[in-house]
């Protein structure tokens, strides 16, 4: 088994573009979730407008990239005012219910037949990244350190990505240490005492379900440029699903808790991913074990028994304080 390979492929996800899309969505669902206490299944519903309004924009209205992301930007806020408005006076469970099924309105929209002239159905839509690229100030080459490098188009997309990582994590830092993210904890913690204080509970709901949309949607930009198209199937609930696990590891209600969570999160991916089938091509591991095209799910389960074993003996994850915010596991 050639070891080195392994670990570089590991190294070059745990910065790569699945780790950028992943960090930024989660960071999004911690401002949900981990400081308001928002259950919010539908943050894959955030990407998918930001990611075909930016689409539709560009490639069937010839319109500037700028103009795709403002309006995949105004897409998100009116999405989370949509789900947030009749929703969010009432309990928990019912924004749950909202989003996910929200989130599965909107992947079938842009997945349906009659709406395939302008998002091109089950295929997506293409042709609109050339704006994006075409002010990459990288030349042609390879960048990196060491046996971990990217192309020049790869090195784009991530140094727009991390930086974007960056000021959201600086944004989320800020607003949390103000007096308005500690309206959010306080409602995470007991809203009707807040409620009882004078507070509109409601509108600092309804604001941090716009904010972490917005900082949810710019993935689904870093998505679209990445990969160079959309298509209806990346925006499954699946997305979500990965996003909360992502924040769980990290660390609920931690600024650094979601990006630590995601570069961990693909790491394990690969590095089980890549010594299975490594295992497999030396021989280790025979077909009557486990079959070449089972490794895939072999390594969710794997990665699945971490876990539920971080559950179990940190339920408050890497970064997380028990004292503020504990998932109990019993």
């Amino acid at each position: 088994m050639d070891w080195s390979t392994i670990f570089t492929n590991a190294l070059t996800a745990m910065i790569g573009l699945e780790t950028v899309i992943f960090a930024l969505a989660a960071i999004g669902l911690n401002v949900h979730f981990g400081y308001t206490g928002l259950l919010n299944f539908g943050q894959a519903a955030f990407l998918a407008v930001a990611a075909y309004g930016l689409a539709i924009c560009v490639a069937e209205f010839d319109l500037p990239t700028l103009v795709g992301v403002a309006v995949g930007l105004a897409g998100a806020v009116l999405l989370a005012l949509l789900l947030g408005a009749p929703t969010l006076r009432l309990r928990a469970d019912y924004l749950a219910i909202v989003t996910i099924a929200a989130a599965e309105i909107v992947r079938l929209v842009f997945r349906s037949v009659s709406l395939s002239e302008y998002t091109g159905g089950s295929d997506g839509l293409g042709r609109f990244a050339q704006g994006f690229y075409s002010i990459n100030p990288y030349s042609t080459g390879r960048y990196g350190l060491g046996a971990v490098d990217f192309d020049e188009r790869q090195t784009w997309v991530l140094t727009v990505g991390w930086i974007l990582v960056a000021l959201s994590c600086l944004l989320v830092w800020l607003l949390m240490s103000s007096p308005w993210g500690r309206v959010l904890k306080a409602i995470r913690e007991d809203e009707d005492a807040v409620r009882s204080l004078g507070k509109n509970v409601y509108s600092y709901k309804l604001q941090s379900l716009v904010l972490g949309g917005v900082i949810g949607c710019l993935a689904g930009f870093i998505q679209a440029w990445g990969r160079a198209n959309v298509q209806p199937d990346n925006f499954s609930t699946e997305t979500t699903f990965y996003a909360y696990t992502i924040v769980i590891l990290g660390g609920a209600a931690r600024v650094l808790g979601p990006v630590v969570g995601a570069m961990i999160f693909w790491l394990l991916l690969s590095l089980t991913d890549n010594i299975l089938n490594a295992a497999k091509d030396a021989g280790y591991i025979s077909d009557a074990i486990l079959e070449t095209s089972q490794v895939g799910q072999v390594r969710l389960m794997l990665v699945g028994l971490g876990l539920m074993a971080l559950m179990i003996f940190r339920p408050q994850g890497l970064l997380g304080d028990r004292r503020e915010l504990a998932l109990d596991a019993r």
